[in-house]
């Protein structure tokens, strides 16, 4: 099997991952006295929950107490901590599930299944703008922050951001299609035009590190988070291949001081504890989410 093989099975692999949710209206919006009956949506890892606000509003329209409400009025909670709908979902529950990420050998593996289906609360009042961007019922700000993070990536990766803005209305269109259908046939061949840009070369990989970090006096949100990004070269001298052990020296050389053995932290991307000698490259063409980042989740060990 060739490497573009084992890329492409590992890329549909990621597609292909879910979270089964069970997703409960929060007391004080519910009209019932003994609270409405669950949302359950096995859903994918790598999309957006705010993809889900107008089937979310359409079942519970009829238990609402006020049921004037838009869509665009809902948010959703885990344990208190809103759930930022601009991070993909494998990524909030990677940071607030609590759940044991895989290892890469099955020898290793203690994930808990306990934490499934993640349970979340589903809230139309009192909508934390502080911490949230509101979305509105024409889905137009969740594509815009699509779009915006997709910029991003694609300055990281070639130094211009050229490849997105010359793609054509119609293939812009069909990317977010995808994204909204969770179809891979819509997205794959424009995701692919922006991997691989005809006659520019891999600069930088799109990398952002994620820490929650208890609240001080001065953030008293919940479940909040540090997040960290540097300029990650898909080479390092010598032509030799960048891992990710060797960028995560670099961005956060206090929490991973070896290159080679995670001896206080861990990096987790798709619920999965990532081998500190996997390719940066590799990475970002196998297992990068939609919007084109390896969106890294950090956790302390021990």
């Amino acid at each position: 099997m060739t490497s573009r093989d084992v890329t492409s099975k590992l890329r549909q692999r990621v597609w292909n991952g879910s979270i089964p949710l069970e997703i409960r209206l929060d007391k004080g919006d519910c009209r019932t006295y003994d609270a409405s009956d669950p949302y359950l949506i096995q859903f994918p890892r790598i999309s957006y929950l705010g993809l889900l606000i107008h089937k979310l509003h359409a079942f519970f329209s009829n238990t609402l107490i006020y049921p004037d409400v838009l869509p665009s009025d809902a948010w959703l909670s885990y344990e208190g901590v809103p759930l930022k709908w601009h991070y993909p979902l494998g990524l909030l529950y990677d940071l607030y599930s609590g759940a044991e990420p895989a290892y890469p050998s099955s020898t290793f593996n203690h994930m808990d299944p306990s934490p499934l289906p993640w349970r979340l609360t589903l809230h139309f009042s009192a909508y934390p703008t502080d911490q949230l961007v509101k979305l509105d019922d024409q889905d137009k700000h969740m594509h815009d922050l699509f779009i915006h993070s997709v910029k991003e990536a694609d300055y990281l990766r070639t130094g211009t951001g050229k490849t997105v803005m010359f793609l054509s209305k119609e293939d812009s269109t069909q990317l977010w299609d995808g994204v909204k259908s969770h179809d891979f046939q819509l997205y794959n061949p424009i995701n692919q035009k922006l991997l691989n840009p005809q006659g520019a070369a891999l600069r930088h990989i799109p990398v952002r590190l994620y820490l929650p970090h208890a609240a001080s006096d001065n953030e008293q949100s919940p479940g909040s988070l540090r997040v960290v990004q540097g300029l990650v070269k898909a080479e390092m001298g010598s032509r030799q291949p960048q891992t990710i052990g060797t960028a995560l020296n670099q961005i956060l050389p206090s929490l991973f001081p070896s290159r080679r053995s995670a001896l206080l932290a861990q990096a987790v991307l798709h619920g999965a504890v990532l081998p500190l000698s996997a390719g940066v490259e590799d990475l970002v063409r196998a297992a990068a989410y939609l919007d084109g980042w390896l969106h890294v989740a950090v956790v302390m060990m021990g």
